[in-house]
């Protein structure tokens, strides 16, 4: 009877050795994953705003969808130009005297691919459109509008995924907390969102921090 109740004590200490520890090596563990995956995304994101801006200087607007976006980096073209001032003698008939004009001269320098300006040997633009975490099938949510701001008409384009699938095999409880983040060096809300369809950015959720992780 003794040794059945030291056993059973041993268990019990057992049992509650591993909770103390999971209450402070689980929050530990959950921070290194979180920051580890939020790196990658993040990363994968600053490669979609690198196309999306070439693909707003060139076309005015930004692609609604990763088809015409990788479309748009395997065949788009840059047109490299010139700008210089410039100034002309023109005869006034209002004074009848020769007036000086000035104006902007454009040259076209020539042509250069999207793909060799901003791929070079980088095939990545190619799974952009793919959240990048081990165990996840999964696509990023892409939109893009032509929006009215201030009495003109601008583009704007988001992109986003959430915290749930990149964190989807974390604990619950964990996630939770996470979901309801408000910091400043932290990423806030339940998405990683890049741009916005309401304000005119091309910035993200995250803090500073992590664009350094990315050459």
């Amino acid at each position: 009877m003794k040794i059945a109740i030291q056993a059973i004590l041993w268990v019990l200490c057992a049992v509650f050795s591993y909770q103390i520890y999971d209450s402070i090596n689980g929050p530990i563990s959950f921070n290194k994953t979180k920051n580890e995956r939020y790196a990658q995304v993040i990363n994968r994101l600053k490669t979609i705003r690198k196309a999306q801006i070439a693909h707003k200087d060139v076309k005015g607007f930004y692609a609604n969808n990763f088809d015409s976006l990788v479309n748009f980096v395997e065949n788009g073209i840059f047109t490299l130009v010139e700008k210089r001032d410039s100034s002309y003698l023109e005869y006034d008939r209002t004074y009848r005297i020769d007036m000086l004009r000035e104006v902007v001269v454009v040259d076209t320098l020539g042509f250069v691919p999207v793909l060799d300006s901003l791929f070079k040997n980088d095939n990545s633009y190619k799974i952009m459109s793919q959240v990048p975490v081990e165990g996840v099938d999964a696509e990023f949510g892409l939109k893009a509008d032509i929006i009215s701001k201030n009495g003109y008409r601008v583009p704007v384009f988001e992109v986003k995924v959430a915290k749930k699938i990149v964190l989807h095999d974390q604990n619950e409880d964990l996630l939770k907390q996470e979901n309801e983040t408000v910091s400043v060096d932290g990423v806030n809300g339940a998405e990683i969102i890049l741009g916005s369809m309401t304000e005119v950015s091309t910035n993200g959720n995250w803090p500073t921090i992590f664009d350094a992780k990315q050459p």
